[in-house]
């Protein structure tokens, strides 16, 4: 799961980054205003983690906008204005929670977790295609039930392109998804091939009915 924190105090952004790459999440930090528009206006994510008070504009115009688009992405809102109306506005935008802060690591956890299996619209938090389930919560990858090995990056691809089914993904994008914003210093796309090539073969012994297509001059999509 990629997730975006968007916060002004950088102090409280490293922490907040640091405590849920440990928990296995992908992240990414803006610092301002400007500088979260524009990530959001380039990447996608499924979580971001929304401070309403920022240098250079203000949280809840950046969440009215991503909504008015029509961006399902969960919203988070982590402002320490602890106010009913601040809240009321949030929700109202369509912001799926709201953590004042200080706040503990722990329920922030519990929190992400809660708003994605609730627009999973699934109890135990899984995404199915074909014959093939993947947990987010537990790191399993079960085909017809029974649970395949995958190393991080590859289960980090098959979630990414589950979520996404008959998608067309651009590798570049894949690549920034899965290995984020350090992509960029890359000197080519060898290790993407390297993992996709692992991933298929494991999911073709297991007899998956699904695969990952290549489309040449695109990218990747899941079929």
């Amino acid at each position: 799961m990629k997730i975006l924190v968007i916060e002004d105090e950088e102090a409280l952004a490293e922490l907040t980054d640091k405590a849920l790459r440990k928990e296995g999440f992908i992240v990414e930090t803006a610092f301002d205003y400007g500088s979260a528009e524009e990530k959001l206006a380039v990447y996608a994510y499924d979580c971001i983690l929304l401070d309403i008070m920022l240098p250079g504009g203000n949280g809840l115009d950046l969440l009215r906008k991503l909504k008015e688009r029509g961006d399902r992405t969960n919203v988070i809102i982590t402002s320490a204005k602890d106010s009913i109306d601040d809240k009321v506005t949030g929700l109202g935008f369509g912001a799926d929670d709201y953590l004042a802060k200080p706040f503990h690591i722990a329920e922030l956890v519990a929190r992400i977790r809660s708003v994605a299996r609730r627009s999973t619209n699934r109890g135990d938090f899984a995404f199915r295609y074909g014959n093939v389930a993947l947990e987010p919560d537990s790191g399993r990858v079960t085909v017809a039930g029974r649970e395949i090995q995958l190393l991080k990056k590859e289960f980090d691809i098959l979630e990414y392109f589950m979520q996404r089914p008959g998608h067309i993904i651009d590798k570049t994008v894949l690549a920034e998804a899965v290995w984020g914003d350090h992509i960029d210093q890359a000197d080519d796309f060898q290790f993407v091939y390297a993992q996709m090539k692992n991933l298929r073969r494991k999911l073709t012994a297991a007899g998956a009915d699904i695969g990952i297509k290549s489309v040449y001059g695109f990218g990747y999509k899941l079929v």
